[in-house]
């Protein structure tokens, strides 16, 4: 099978894995820059072109993998789509990734299909905000840039003054935000769940480094090997379903009103959780594609 991993760097250690992985059960498997990418969209002959150092090429893949970063979405997705339109097999469909990269409608759909989630909030309107803060259960707060990646773009707000200095900031740099609660039981620990198709195949528990609210790894947090329950489980496969991922990492956190899920990642990262479990997650998304692509081009999962 020739496999592309699309990715703006064969060097990360997502990307390296996935092409071991991929090479290791005898595939063919190639690194391709999505922003080196042109396009061909045409009804007879959709085409992806390729122009890296030499001349360009059409290419064709059995399979992608995309790994398309939050900064280069759109354009991502609209290769992604070409690829789609031609035939080609996705592990995950382009408007699966933009709806998850959309953290109000990701929100919104999860919550339509009973989704347990941290209560949030959203308004234009500056005469609202206090009612934002009132709705979330008032400070401590959490206040989420819509575009926010591993952490950057997420303030804590510990007072009502403070929340409200901060709404009226963000708004006044004309920045989409969404309010949330912030759930104190968790005590700056949530759970990455890696999802493949309809299991998770792997789950740590990252805990914030000291003086930290925020568990993400690149921001110093520390990862071990959890044990899910049941309803965790059931929690995130259905979070990555409703989004239509095949392959997600979906967050939750722990309350004392059960498990919540504060995020669906289309490209979790590989790094953290293989080494944290010690397991070859790389090569069960590669032994998935191959069972999975055999049903043909992906048809769109999940509705909205």
């Amino acid at each position: 099978m020739k496999i592309g991993v699309l990715s703006r760097n064969s060097k990360l250690y997502s990307t390296r894995r996935l092409v071991e992985a991929a090479r290791e059960r005898g595939h063919d498997a190639r690194v391709v820059d999505v922003l080196k990418c042109y396009m061909n969209i045409t009804a007879n002959n959709p085409t992806v072109f390729y122009k890296g150092s030499g001349a360009p090429e059409a290419l064709e893949f059995d399979a992608v993998i995309p790994r398309i970063g939050a900064s280069v979405t759109l354009y991502g997705a609209a290769v992604l789509r070409q690829f789609e339109v031609s035939g080609t097999y996705s592990v995950n469909e382009s408007i699966a990734i933009t709806r998850s990269r959309d953290k109000l409608r990701a929100h919104q759909l999860l919550a339509r299909r009973g989704i347990g989630q941290p209560i949030t909030s959203y308004a234009h309107s500056a005469d609202a905000t206090a009612d934002l803060i009132q709705s979330v259960g008032g400070a401590p707060l959490l206040v989420k840039v819509l575009k926010s990646t591993q952490g950057n773009g997420v303030v804590l707000a510990e007072t009502k003054k403070a929340a409200e200095s901060l709404i009226n900031a963000f708004r006044g740099l004309e920045a989409d935000f969404l309010v949330q609660e912030f759930i104190r039981e968790a005590a700056g620990s949530d759970i990455r769940c890696f999802v493949v198709g309809d299991k998770v195949v792997a789950a740590m528990q990252r805990t914030a480094a000291a003086g930290e609210y925020r568990s993400n790894l690149h921001r110093g947090g520390s990862a071990e090997v959890v044990k899910l329950r049941p309803d965790e489980r059931k929690l995130a496969t259905k979070a990555a379903q409703v989004m239509g991922l095949d392959v997600a990492g979906v967050d939750i956190i722990r309350s004392n009103h059960g498990p919540l899920v504060l995020e669906v990642n289309s490209s979790p990262g590989l790094e953290g959780i293989e080494r944290a479990t010690g397991m070859n997650i790389a090569g069960a998304i590669i032994e998935y594609i191959e069972k999975d692509s055999l049903k043909g081009p992906n048809k769109m999962k999940g509705k909205g």
